[in-house]
């Protein structure tokens, strides 16, 4: 597989039309949870002939494809994230929507063992943690 989200693009077959070619790297440059509609405001703003239903269509294109994970953080709205990027978990900050990327060794650690308990050899696991600021 390729190392950019436009390598794999490509790799996979996809034909990539030079707004697909923004959009992919508009994505690859992001790091952050775009939604479709911060997506289309990036890449409008460098190809003023983007429109919201090419980005809508690509985004689906893209995850369908295996190449985007959606993201959904109970807002309302999806998010985005290139599938290929190293593993980690969320926290949502519930006051502002602001996304927080974490690793911790001992959480899976724990995953594991609890699979394990249970009688599985985990897979794959997706963790989203959801709170508000301590008061200080």
């Amino acid at each position: 597989m390729g190392d950019t989200i436009f390598e794999r693009c490509e790799s996979k077959g996809l034909r990539m039309t030079e707004q697909r070619r923004t959009i992919a790297m508009v994505l690859q440059e992001s790091s952050d949870h775009p939604d479709v509609e911060e997506l289309y405001a990036r890449a409008s703003a460098q190809d003023a002939g983007i429109s919201l239903a090419t980005v809508y269509r690509t985004v689906k294109l893209f995850e369908e494809a295996g190449i985007l994970d959606k993201l959904e953080f109970g807002d309302g709205r999806a998010r985005y994230e290139d599938a290929e990027r190293e593993h980690h978990d969320h926290l949502i900050d519930i006051s502002s929507g602001e996304v927080i990327e974490f690793v911790d060794p001992e959480i899976e650690a724990l995953q594991e063992k609890i699979a394990e308990k249970l009688g599985y050899k985990l897979k794959g696991h997706r963790l989203e943690l959801y709170g508000v600021p301590l008061k200080k």
